[in-house]
C-alpha cells in the first residue's frame, strides 16, 4: 500500500496518530500552519523546490512542474527514525529514513510552481510533519545546471524516537519484521533502492541493507 493525496489531505495520517493515543504526539494544524509558513518566509524565490531522498522519490503525492537529480552536502541518507504507526507497532517498531549530519546524499528535486506552493506545501506537511521528529530546513542542492536552495526534512536528533548509529544487521532485523497500517517496512526500503537505481544514484549503503533485508526473508520462507 502507498500513502495516497486523498489520505493525506482528509487527514487520514493525523487519525491514525490520535488513534495510537499517548505513545504518539501528532502536530496540530495550527503548528503545522506555523511551521511551514516559517520556512516559506524564507524561500529564495517564488517557486519553491523539495529535496526527496526516500520515499518522496517514488510516491510524493504533492503535484510538481519539474524534477532534477540533485546532491547535498553536509547530510546522508539513514534510517534513522523508530516508527511505530505507518510501517511499524509499538509491539514491533519499523524504521524510517532521515537526513542525518555528516556526508552527502543523492536525491532528487521536485520544483513546485509558484501558483501551487501554498496548497501543495500543505500536503507535503501533512505527509511528512506528523510529528516534530523531522526538521524542514533550506539546503543548497547540486545539480548539472547549478546550484538550488531547497526544503529537506532533516532528522530532529533530539526526538525520542530518533534512532542512534545501529549495525546493519539491527536495522535490517528490525526493516524485515515491522509492519504497520501503510505495510511493511520493507516495502519501503526496498521501493527507494529500486527507484534510486532506476535514476542511476546507487547508494552502496542501502544496497547493503536490502540485501540483508532480502537474505533475512529469503531464510525465512518455509
Amino acid at each position: 500500500m502507498s500513502l495516497t493525496r486523498e489520505q493525506i489531505q482528509s487527514g487520514w495520517i493525523q487519525q491514525m496518530a490520535r488513534e495510537a493515543g499517548s505513545s504518539f504526539r501528532a502536530m496540530s494544524d495550527e503548528e503545522l500552519l506555523a511551521s511551514r509558513r516559517a520556512v516559506l518566509s524564507k524561500a529564495p524565490s517564488k517557486d519553491v523546490w523539495i529535496f526527496g531522498y526516500g520515499s518522496l522519490i517514488w510516491n510524493p503525492a504533492f503535484h510538481f512542474v519539474e524534477r532534477q537529480i540533485g546532491t547535498v552536502h553536509g547530510w546522508h541518507r539513514r534510517f534513522c527514525l523508530w516508527t511505530t504507526l505507518g510501517r511499524g507497532s509499538p509491539e514491533c517498531p519499523g524504521l524510517m529514513l532521515g537526513l542525518d549530519r555528516g556526508g552527502s546524499c543523492r536525491g532528487i528535486l521536485l520544483r513546485i510552481a509558484p501558483e501551487l506552493v501554498e496548497s501543495e506545501t500543505d500536503v507535503l506537511w501533512r505527509r511528512e510533519m506528523v510529528s516534530n521528529a523531522y526538521v524542514p530546513s533550506w539546503v543548497r542542492a547540486s545539480t548539472g545546471t547549478g546550484q538550488v536552495a531547497a526544503i529537506a526534512f532533516t532528522i530532529n536528533r533530539d526526538h525520542e524516537r530518533y534512532a542512534e548509529k545501529m549495525s546493519e544487521e539491527r536495522a535490517a532485523d528490525a526493516i524485515a519484521r515491522a509492519a504497520g497500517r501503510i505495510g511493511p517496512c520493507r516495502d519501503y526500503l526496498l521501493n527507494t533502492v529500486d527507484h534510486l537505481d532506476q535514476l542511476g544514484i546507487h547508494d552502496r549503503s542501502m544496497r547493503r541493507l536490502a540485501a540483508k533485508v532480502r537474505r533475512q526473508l529469503s531464510e525465512a520462507s518455509p
